[in-house]
């Protein structure tokens, strides 16, 4: 009995992660949808469109995939006239949470999310009620192979960023919203595409979270990221090591 209840655990681990990875491609896919929709249908001359199919490229989405939703998009297709809209609220220990969707129903996202805070312990609240509790930004990331520490600082500079930040990983530029499509392409003229390039929230102070709390939290984040009509959820929260070794053993 052991041994089948093993092989029934794998089961579903691998279970989830294929409805894991199957959400991650229809978020992908509206998003494309959406920015070729919004601009040209060639990636080279949408921005936005390309950041999008880098993205869906990372997540090994197949090309044909990523061709079909760029088509449905120029052609019109019913059932993808999708709007972009930002819930706030509170999640446990007063966690501020922005979540960032993308819809063909209001009321129906609206709802589910509603439902999702409230049994999880948190509350949805009106446009702007923990907005002001973080700061939007433009980040651009880079491997950490596409340019030395040096090289990369002295380029973002010159194209206008505020900083940047570098390991063995990355680097991760910042910079205003206003200057983040001139520092971008600034960027990726010299390097190439970026591994991602967005306008992200980044929170102004964070809240540390003991086990309890911290699950709880962990737990509205799942919810809210499961949502097929979320894209972004960002929280302004710190969890300690030895916190998260807890509840990942």
């Amino acid at each position: 009995m052991a041994g089948h209840s093993q092989f029934k655990n794998i089961m579903h681990r691998k279970g989830a992660q294929d409805a894991r990875r199957a959400r991650q491609f229809a978020k992908l896919i509206r998003e494309i949808t959406v920015s070729a929709r919004q601009g040209l249908p060639d990636p080279a001359a949408n921005p936005r469109l390309r950041a999008a199919v880098v993205a869906a490229r990372q997540a090994n989405m197949p090309k044909d995939t990523v061709d079909r939703a760029i088509k449905k998009a120029t052609g019109g297709a019913a059932g993808s006239d999708y709007v972009e809209v930002r819930y706030e609220g509170y999640g446990p220990a007063g966690v501020a949470v922005i979540v960032e969707a993308l819809t063909d129903n209001r009321n129906r996202t609206a709802s589910d999310l509603r439902s999702a805070f409230s049994k999880h312990g948190g509350a949805l609240g009106e446009t702007n009620s923990v907005s002001f509790l973080f700061t939007r930004m433009g980040v651009i990331r880079y491997p950490a192979a596409a340019a030395g520490a040096e090289a990369m600082l002295e380029a973002a500079i010159e194209a206008g960023a505020d900083d940047v930040a570098s390991d063995d990983e990355a680097h991760e530029v910042t910079c205003a919203v206003d200057d983040f499509f001139a520092v971008r392409d600034a960027l990726e003229t010299r390097f190439g595409a970026p591994e991602s390039a967005k306008l992200d929230w980044r929170p102004a102070t964070s809240v540390t979270l003991d086990e309890q709390r911290a699950g709880g939290l962990l737990r509205l984040l799942d919810a809210l990221e499961d949502n097929d009509d979320v894209q972004n959820v960002y929280a302004n929260f710190d969890i300690p090591e030895a916190v998260m070794q807890k509840l990942s053993a």
